[in-house]
């Protein structure tokens, strides 16, 4: 693979895991109160999903065995990228709990909005391995 489609590929798969954070995060900062009305206005969705993205670069960026691992899977083929998922998470339990804390608020916001905040190429693994 060439150096510039290498580097294009890390900034797309950095562009995804950070809108895969910030999603994530706006779930948990958009749900205090069960009771309360959700704020789905375009700026609370907007800073909940940088919020997210922020911890999620920062997450990754200090386990770079799931950093690579999320790297990989984002280059293979569906059913391999499954097994490679399941694989880490099965052998990496607590940094997967973790990661999908962080990664949570997004599909609070998903579900109490109807807005997309998770790329659509990577709803199928937020729907599998986060929930």
């Amino acid at each position: 693979m060439k150096t510039a489609e290498l580097a294009g590929v890390r900034r797309t798969v950095g562009t995804c895991l950070s809108a895969l954070v910030g999603g994530l995060a706006l779930g948990v900062i958009a749900a205090p109160s069960a009771l309360a009305a959700p704020d789905c206005s375009k700026v609370a969705v907007d800073n909940t999903v940088s919020t997210v993205s922020g911890q999620v670069e920062s997450y990754v960026n200090s386990h770079p065995d799931g950093k690579k691992m999320l790297i990989t899977a984002s280059l293979q083929p569906r059913p391999q990228a499954e097994q490679t998922l399941r694989n880490y998470a099965t052998a990496n339990p607590q940094e997967y709990a973790e990661f999908k804390q962080l990664l949570s608020p997004l599909g609070t916001i998903q579900q109490q909005c109807g807005v997309q905040v998770v790329p659509p190429q990577y709803q199928w693994a937020f729907d599998a391995f986060i929930g």
